[in-house]
């Protein structure tokens, strides 16, 4: 049977998952580049997808037109004209799965997301073990479909040009640029405000260094801009430019030091280091940024904090486990930095 020329790939959210589908479809079109790919996500999250060659992407509207049992049969009837091959499922949802049912007659995988050994690792104390990365499971979808592909560890974006809006709003004064994002969709992944103050206190005794600050939301650009206040080389980046500008400003970093959250991933895509701070969740589960060794995965300490992980992605708030990210010593953090700027 040959293999699908054009697949339709189903990635919807998050944008940590979206951003690690990039070194999948990048490994698919070095191993096939004849293959046409339609990724078909939300609108916020095209500027991750579009830098794919020879791919584009579908909007999935579901908070609008698609919203809904009626919405999904009118974007199957979209994707339809599009005279797909093959469907791979990255997402595995309520939302896919019908998406998938009106496509009938097309070629189909889905993600196995390893649920059962997922609640072992938050539930069963004896089974504390690495579990297969999110990257491969993605890939494990391709394969089903034909395709041989295998994961390097050496496939990012390439590097973008930056704006001269950006490039005088960052300056360019400095030797090494470092992102800073302390914050996470769920507080138990996030440090607090105190211990950012302290980590960008060290950071910017180094004027050497510049550092970006990354969030999102009201408060959080309050309170990133409050930091960037005190400190004549840090700039907070959060709420002032558009996200496509973001992702430019993230592939020239020298490294991300991030949560266990989407900017750690982004930085990722583009081969940047990454140093990434866990508190209740872990990356045996699978989620750390593609590519990254396990040394720039600074962990709390199991021994003090036995019930890591309390969840696989955080929204589980386990007394007295809600602040314990504040427990990976500052030093830590400086140190691991150090490291891989000279490697």
């Amino acid at each position: 049977m040959p293999l699908p020329q054009r697949i339709l790939v189903i990635r919807l959210s998050a944008m940590g998952d979206v951003a690690m589908c990039v070194p999948v479809l990048l490994a698919l079109k070095r191993d096939y580049p004849s293959v046409e790919i339609l990724a078909l996500t939300r609108k916020r999250f095209r500027s991750i997808l579009e830098p794919l060659s020879d791919s584009s992407c579908i909007e999935a509207d579901v908070d609008g037109v698609h919203k809904g049992i009626s919405g999904l049969y009118k974007l199957s009837k979209e994707i339809k004209a599009l005279e797909i091959h093959g469907i791979a499922d990255f997402h595995n949802v309520l939302r896919s799965n019908l998406l998938g049912a009106f496509l009938k007659g097309i070629p189909k995988a889905k993600i196995d997301k390893g649920r059962s050994d997922k609640k072992r690792l938050i539930s069963d104390p004896n089974f504390f073990q690495p579990l297969k990365h999110n990257t491969e499971r993605y890939a494990d979808v391709l394969r089903d479909l034909g395709f041989d592909i295998e994961l390097k560890g050496t496939e990012f974006l390439p590097k973008q040009g930056l704006s001269p809006q950006i490039q005088e709003q960052i300056g360019l004064n400095s030797s090494k640029c470092i992102g800073f994002a302390p914050f996470a969709a769920h507080q138990n992944k996030s440090i607090t405000l105190e211990k950012a103050k302290e980590i960008v206190e060290e950071l910017a005794k180094k004027d050497h260094l510049s550092i970006l600050l990354f969030g999102g939301g009201k408060k959080e650009t309050e309170q990133l801009q409050e930091i960037a206040n005190s400190y004549k080389n840090v700039i907070n980046l959060a709420s002032t430019t558009d996200f496509k500008n973001e992702l430019a400003v993230i592939s020239n970093l020298d490294a991300m030091i991030a949560m266990d959250s989407g900017n750690g991933h982004l930085a990722a895509l583009y081969g940047i280091p990454v140093i990434t701070l866990w508190g209740n969740t872990h990356p045996y589960a699978g989620f750390a940024p593609y590519a990254q060794p396990m040394e720039n995965q600074l962990r709390v300490d199991r021994e003090q904090f036995p019930l890591v992980p309390t969840s696989i992605f955080g929204n589980k708030k386990v007394k007295p486990y809600e602040h314990i990210t504040n427990t990976i010593e500052v030093k830590a953090v400086v140190d691991r930095l150090n490291e891989v700027l000279d490697s």
